[in-house]
């Protein structure tokens, strides 16, 4: 056990020196040593992987020698041998202080070219290419839009529908190789893209046509993991709140699509409309709070889904209606929000 944890030891400093200038020292056969060293760590959490002692005296050591986040984030768990070639080879990718003799090995390791290739060169060079591709779809949802000019409509914008199908093909890949699955996934990149952005994204990806709609099946089918993404949303109340301030007419076509999301959308708006208090001497509907949505807002939104084709339309006439007979059932205006909503949408005010 304690050459183990010594060999353990030994490649979290090869990890944090990876991602240091001192790898400039780093020749050809260093590399493929490390590569080596790495592939062999893999085997060990295969075979180690189910005897829970091991794991344990493997984690007690990384924590006691490192602490929770390693050497310069190095190995940080038993889970870690499983993605520590990964881990090395975009240290080593990513650093321009590695020479060219080594960056020209490291290349001929991980991508050796035409030719038989052993499970775990394969398996690497998979997890590579399914990492460069999540990389791709985080650079583009980052794209700044303040030089693009005049936006078109977020479903007539060729470059969030882009974005909208990359995210539906990185969700997909997510439940197979991300911890945590897609929801996982999905919370790492809302901290990490512009918030606004990444909500347009996510609305017109809630909006690709199913499979049946497009005449094809199978698994790269657009839209067929929105269930993932609504599930997501209907988790994450902060999100979802947030969500549901896009724009008015983009909210009521993903509401008369994703049943689900309709009903959390209105029951936001009912406790919206719930904040709001009449001032007598405005004569108006207003918030307590800067926070609160004021009733221009709530007035859109819902004018917006009383338009909506059967039956998102009746769905939300049943709502008003029920919450003015909740609230005592007036005719008289300044009484109670949702009189006052529905007498204005009658008028078309």
């Amino acid at each position: 056990m304690e050459p183990l944890l010594q060999q353990l030891e030994r490649f979290s400093e090869v990890l944090s020196v990876s991602r240091s200038k001192h790898v400039s020292t780093w020749g050809p056969e260093t590399v493929r040593r490390a590569l080596q060293w790495a592939r062999y760590l893999r085997h060990v959490y295969r075979r180690f992987g189910s005897h829970g002692s091991i794991r344990a005296a493997v984690e007690r050591r990384l924590r006691s020698r490192w602490g929770p986040e390693g050497p310069v984030r190095g190995l940080t768990s038993f889970q870690a041998l499983r993605r520590g070639d990964v881990l090395l080879s975009v240290n080593l990718l990513r650093s321009p202080a590695l020479g060219d003799a080594a960056g020209r090995a490291l290349l001929q390791q991980l991508f050796p070219g035409a030719g038989p290739q052993d499970a775990d060169a394969e398996a690497l060079q998979a997890r590579l290419a399914r990492l460069a591709r999540r990389r791709a779809a985080l650079l583009l949802l980052r794209e700044a839009d303040g030089t693009r000019g005049a936006s078109p409509a977020p479903l007539e914008d060729p470059v969030l529908l882009t974005q909208a199908q990359l995210l539906l093909g990185r969700l997909r890949e997510a439940g197979e190789a991300e911890a945590g699955g897609p929801g996982g996934w999905l919370s790492r990149l809302w901290t990490r893209v512009p918030r606004d952005r990444f909500l347009q994204v996510t609305a017109v990806a809630l909006l690709q046509p199913p499979e049946e709609e497009l005449g094809r099946s199978g698994p790269e089918t657009p839209g067929e993991d929105s269930p993932l993404l609504v599930r997501w949303l209907l988790e994450r109340s902060e999100v979802l709140a947030a969500f549901c301030r896009l724009p008015a007419g983009l909210l009521t076509s993903v509401a008369g699509r994703h049943p689900a999301l309709s009903r959390a959308y209105l029951g936001l708006l009912t406790d919206w409309g719930r904040r709001l208090c009449y001032d007598l001497q405005r004569g108006a509907w207003v918030g307590a709070e800067s926070q609160d949505v004021p009733w221009e807002e709530l007035f859109c939104r819902f004018q917006s889904l009383s338009q909506a084709p059967p039956p998102l339309k009746d769905e939300v006439r049943t709502v008003l209606e029920s919450c003015k007979a909740q609230d005592g059932d007036f005719e008289v205006p300044g009484l109670s929000i949702w009189t006052d909503l529905l007498l204005a949408l009658r008028s078309g005010a």
